[in-house]
């Protein structure tokens, strides 16, 4: 009976399982099956996007007319082309060049970052028709060309320089004129301010450094320029007949004074040699120079010239020192005094002739480096000079620009600074050789 029992229950069981498995198989062939991942793709070139992308939105559509065709994918891996860039046709500058509050525009050209490239500071005066300084002008109002190309100003000031300042002063000058030169030495120190330096030189046969860069205000300045106040020179005429024309006094034989000697540099007979002045003024202005070269960038340099300009006997050549001050972006001043100051003759005395003298070689430095000249010939006019030359320095329009030129050639470049405003006289420095120092 009991295995009867268990029989039944067994074969309930049995009939139990496959009507649920046939339930689980109904279920399974009732539900969707599930789809596989889809693959990874790389995206497409955004070739057809012609408008700007906003954040959030996304490109703006492009005009039909300005696509004329439909949007299209670009090949994977196939750059789009893109049309070459147009030429620009003016070269007119627009951009500003930098203006820095006042009181900070000199410090500028020092301070400006550059590199393998030559920053090239031009100061430039600028007067009207009746030699008054013209103010006023921006940046607009100049035009700065650089072997007959047009940089664009990088640098725009009307800041006052601090000044370095080499005074060289003539003492081989006749003695009348010497003495106007020595009373008008006081009226340097009032021209200059306490932020200025000064250096002073003389030179007669052979330049002499009286005192290397002091403060302009300093109680140094006035002694040193007591120091040098020189009797100056004789003119006197050679007499080559009568009882005053031969030696009186003999040496071994020979005349004490050798200008009167006979046969010599007093000649023979109706024959006189006068013996040639010496007037060394290369040598005192490359002298000051060299001192000047080693005073920081942030200062104008400049060198001031008192002479009547005459050069005969130096060492250095013109050429050479000018090559000198143009790469070392020094300028030079001067107020000619003696012959050469008086009307009409100043101009006469630029005139050279060969195997001669140069009356007047003092011009022409100050025309290559950018300066100015003034020709005074009383004690009153000396002394308004050294304020005049000293205010044009200091107020000058300061321009900077990047030049185009290689960085370091050795060849002269030429430098045409023009003003959009007639009757105008525009004064600087017609080139410069270029420099390491200017390199950043």
């Amino acid at each position: 009976m009991k295995l009867g029992l268990t029989a039944l229950a067994l074969a309930a069981l049995l009939s139990s399982g496959s009507v649920l498995d046939t339930a689980v198989l109904a279920q399974q062939q009732q539900q969707p099956a599930v789809p596989d991942a889809p693959a990874p793709q790389s995206p497409g070139l955004l070739t057809d996007v012609s408008g700007p992308i906003t954040p959030g939105i996304g490109a703006a559509a492009a005009p039909a007319a300005a696509t004329g065709s439909s949007t299209s994918t670009a090949p994977i891996g196939q750059q789009p082309v893109r049309p070459p860039a147009a030429e620009p046709k003016d070269q007119i500058q627009t951009t500003p060049p930098e203006m820095p509050p006042p009181g900070e525009g000199y410090e500028k050209t020092t301070t400006i970052i550059r590199l393998n490239v030559n920053f090239v500071v031009v100061p430039v005066t600028v007067k009207d028709s009746k030699g008054n300084l013209v103010a006023g002008l921006t940046w607009r109002d100049f035009k700065v060309y650089e072997n007959d190309t047009r940089e664009p100003l990088r640098l725009f000031t009307v800041d006052p320089a601090m000044l370095s300042i080499a005074f060289v002063i003539d003492q081989s000058l006749t003695s009348d004129v010497m003495a106007k030169v020595n009373n008008s030495l006081d009226a340097i120190q009032g021209a200059l301010t306490p932020y200025d330096e000064v250096a002073v030189f003389t030179y007669n046969n052979g330049a002499q450094e009286r005192t290397g860069f002091t403060g302009a205000q300093s109680s140094r300045l006035p002694a040193v320029l007591a120091l040098t106040r020189e009797t100056g020179s004789e003119m006197l005429v050679p007499i080559n007949s009568g009882p005053m024309a031969g030696c009186n006094v003999h040496v071994n034989g020979n005349c004490a004074d050798p200008n009167i000697q006979p046969g010599r540099s007093a000649g023979s007979g109706p024959f006189i040699t006068i013996p040639k002045e010496i007037h060394t003024l290369n040598d005192a202005i490359l002298a000051a120079a060299k001192e000047l070269s080693t005073r920081p960038k942030g200062r104008r340099r400049l060198i001031y010239v008192i002479s009547d300009g005459k050069e005969y006997g130096s060492k250095a050549s013109y050429r050479d020192v000018i090559r000198y001050l143009q790469t070392n972006q020094i300028a030079v001043y001067g107020t000619l005094v003696g012959d050469s100051a008086r009307w009409g003759e100043g101009f006469v005395s630029r005139i050279h002739l060969p195997f001669s003298m140069y009356d007047n070689l003092l011009a022409k430095y100050t025309f290559a480096t950018g300066g100015t000249l003034e020709s005074e010939r009383d004690l009153n006019g000396i002394e308004k000079s050294y304020a005049k030359i000293a205010e044009e320095a200091r107020t000058q329009y300061t321009l900077g620009y990047l030049s185009h030129q290689p960085v370091i050639d050795g060849k002269f470049r030429k430098i045409d600074v023009r003003v959009d405003r007639p009757g105008l006289e525009v004064i600087a420095k017609p080139g410069y050789y270029p420099s390491a120092e200017d390199m950043r």
